[in-house]
């Protein structure tokens, strides 16, 4: 079975097992984090879509971050766990779904639910079977220690990396998607991985993260993409957000913010900062 590597262990997050557990629980205690250890629910409630969760360096968006996988533990633990990243390499397929086999971390390594995958495939236009998007790439790679933290290796996941960031394609794979896991009658939560704005002072970024924030929870994908684009507003992952968006308007949805902060909030230098949101799409 093909294993794909880790490839930001010892730079996102610590590679060293014991203290990268050590920085999870600092994530989820720290002030801007909520505080405590999740619990995961003994009983499985199908009542959360997905979230939007950051994926910087642990020591910047890792309490942020942390605000995802707590309320995640709340619902019990689903079958599989799609994660659409972001292409930063521009390596591989325009919409690159990976293969199978496993994905390891220093906690241990999660299984692709290739089936599921397969499927996605088929049933949509833009995406492709493919490893190239995935070699280099950290979006999908920082998700995977928290998934492992609270849900060990109970759940599969699949990894999905969207260079292709329109309305169009976001709804195409939002289709492919649906379909591929009713097909299947697959329990899952998708994660759209995405930093916010970037590199800009905290308070010009919290303005336009706002922006863009108040288009997502109103369930808006032209708005969300056009808000984007006229105000310069710097979003990794506005592909897999635009998806998360149309899979909930699908099933009858809403949005809720958890929690917004910057890099700022984290560093105390507020000169330059990146956005960080999570965001809960559910049906309850």
């Amino acid at each position: 079975m093909k294993i794909r590597r880790p490839v930001v262990a010892g730079y996102f997050y610590p590679r060293d097992r014991a203290r990268l557990v050590e920085s999870i629980e600092w994530s989820f205690k720290h002030k801007l984090g909520p505080g405590t250890l999740p619990q995961v629910a003994q009983e499985r409630r199908k009542n959360v879509i997905g979230y939007v969760v950051p994926h910087a360096g642990y020591m910047y968006s890792g309490p942020i971050a942390t605000h995802v996988f707590h309320d995640m533990a709340g619902y019990g633990v689903p079958e599989t766990i799609i994660i659409i990243g972001t292409n930063h390499t521009g390596l591989g397929a325009p919409i690159s779904v990976y293969p199978g086999g496993l994905w390891e971390t220093p906690l241990g390594a999660l299984e692709v639910d290739s089936e599921l995958g397969k499927l996605v495939v088929e049933y949509s236009d833009l995406a492709d079977l493919d490893v190239y998007a995935h070699i280099e790439e950290h979006s999908v790679e920082v998700q995977l220690p928290f998934i492992q933290y609270v849900f060990k290796d109970k759940v599969k996941i699949l990894p999905i990396v969207m260079g292709v960031h329109t309305p169009e394609a976001a709804r195409e794979l939002a289709r492919a998607i649906l379909e591929a896991v009713k097909t299947l009658k697959r329990d899952i939560v998708v994660l759209a991985s995405s930093d916010f704005n970037h590199y800009e002072p905290h308070d010009i970024t919290v303005k336009k993260d706002m922006d863009a924030i108040e288009k997502i929870l109103a369930l808006d994908t032209e708005g969300f993409y056009e808000t984007m684009i006229n105000e310069y507003i710097s979003i990794c992952g506005p592909g897999g957000i635009m998806t998360l968006i149309e899979l909930s308007k699908s099933i009858g949805g809403k949005a809720t913010l958890l929690k917004h902060a910057t890099s700022g909030d984290i560093s105390g230098d507020k000169s330059a900062v990146v956005g960080y949101a999570s965001i809960k799409f559910h049906l309850d």
